[in-house]
């Protein structure tokens, strides 16, 4: 058996940044939380207030997020042999179940508005002002989460939480330029229902990822069957079976297989080349971290059970 450790590097260097662009993202996001939550008391605006409650949760987020990176970054025990890589996944799931209670909560309130408007006028200016400030900033804080989406199960939350915001940033500016210039006041309720729209549909994807993983089931970027044709292809290997591949965190996959070997490798002592080769193909070719394989003669896997994929 063999395992291959080559991205190691590279992985703790991405965390390091990742890190970096997450403080960075929630010093942005505080600031213009409290200027949405003073424009919003200010104005009477329920689409501002919804955007900054979805803020708050975007900042809890970000902090879970942060936390979450410099736990994954501890290093593996006898206990927890891959380490604490899978507390992003975990961040992940505890930021998509704050997006679904920031959807339901704005979402009651914007029909209770359109039902029975509260009464006063909304100050649309001002509402026009505040949300142009949370527009910027939302656009700051997008620039610099970007690089880490793709990374990271964790930082694609992180990401997607700041989207929405920009989102419902200009979904407010669009209820402020109506009642600007038509005096339709209910815009602003009809934008809070937008905002709440937008959020779950990323809400349900980000969750659908963290099933993903913590069910251990084959990312979607992987084809068992590819790389089974791949293996197969390698010297001396006869047959491929009881194949398993799963995610640790996104990005961070785990293979496993069982190989039946020609006699001659065996012979003539070519398991520890033929391991080597494997190992490669999985990580030159399908990105695969940690790599298990476990050699058996034709005789041997005759014997075992014919369910085996």
């Amino acid at each position: 058996m063999t395992e291959n450790h080559g991205h190691a590097h590279s992985h703790d260097h991405a965390a390091g940044a990742n890190r970096t662009r997450l403080m960075a993202a929630i010093c942005i996001v505080a600031v213009v939380l409290v200027v949405e939550v003073v424009g919003a008391l200010a104005t009477g605006s329920l689409s501002l207030l919804a955007d900054a409650g979805h803020m708050l949760s975007d900042l809890v987020g970000l902090i879970i997020a942060l936390i979450a990176t410099i736990i994954a970054a501890r290093p593996a025990t006898d206990r927890l042999t891959y380490g604490y890589q899978r507390a992003e996944v975990f961040g992940a799931l505890i930021n998509g179940v704050i997006l679904v209670v920031v959807a339901v909560s704005v979402t009651v309130e914007a029909i209770t508005r359109l039902i029975d408007p509260a009464p006063g006028e909304i100050a649309g200016g001002l509402m026009l002002g505040v949300a142009a400030i949370g527009l910027v900033a939302n656009t700051v804080s997008l620039l610099i989460l970007r690089g880490g989406a793709k990374e990271s199960i964790n930082m694609r939350g992180a990401y997607l939480e700041v989207l929405g915001d920009l989102l419902g940033s200009l979904a407010v500016i669009a209820a402020a330029l109506v009642i600007l210039t038509t005096g339709f006041e209910k815009a602003d309720a009809i934008a809070s229902l937008l905002i709440a729209a937008m959020i779950v549909p990323r809400a349900v994807s980000l969750l659908k990822d963290v099933v993903g993983v913590l069910a251990q089931s084959t990312p979607p970027s992987m084809d068992v069957d590819q790389i089974r044709e791949h293996l197969l292809a390698q010297p001396g290997v006869a047959a491929v079976h009881d194949v398993h591949i799963w995610s640790i965190t996104s990005g961070r996959y785990v293979f496993s297989a069982h190989v039946v070997c020609r006699q001659e490798v065996f012979e003539s002592g070519g398991t520890a080349a033929l391991l080597e080769s494997l190992d490669s193909c999985l990580a030159e070719h399908f990105d695969v971290e940690h790599s298990t394989f476990q050699l058996e003669p034709a005789e041997r896997a005759e014997n075992e059970d014919r369910t085996h994929r």
